[in-house]
């Protein structure tokens, strides 16, 4: 199963700041996203990522998508335990070597391209 609202669908992703784009593009980072296509936050959020992560070049490859449902006790779906997901759209950033570098979830002061950019920006700054 694939997650359908992670797809750019009429998204402009060049309409993202370049620092923002730079700073999803750098380095080998691995992108987890966890949503769902019923649910309203994911369709409203999801394909402007989408569309910023193209547009950031990063490589189909290093995106993952974990479609989430509704179940009687929270939600459910692939990684969901593992990660502890909770709320969604969840979008983890990993490096190469599979540590979790930057985490947004569910809503943000700013979209999910420059909540992580910040984020990963904060992690550059302290290696």
């Amino acid at each position: 199963m694939t997650l359908e609202t992670l797809a750019p669908d009429g998204a402009d992703g060049d309409a993202v700041d370049d620092e923002v784009l730079a700073a999803l593009g750098a380095g080998d980072y691995r992108y987890k996203v966890w949503g769902g296509d019923w649910c309203g936050d994911c369709q409203r959020q999801l394909p402007a990522f989408a569309a910023a992560l193209d547009a950031a070049g990063v490589p189909g490859d290093r995106i993952e998508d974990f479609p989430v449902t509704k179940g009687p006790n929270g939600k459910e779906g692939e990684g969901v335990d593992e990660y502890g997901i909770e709320l969604i759209p969840t979008v983890v950033v990993e490096g190469a070597d599979g540590e979790e570098l930057a985490r947004f979830v569910e809503e943000a002061d700013a979209s999910i391209a420059e909540f992580l950019a910040r984020e990963l920006a904060e992690v550059g700054a302290s290696a």
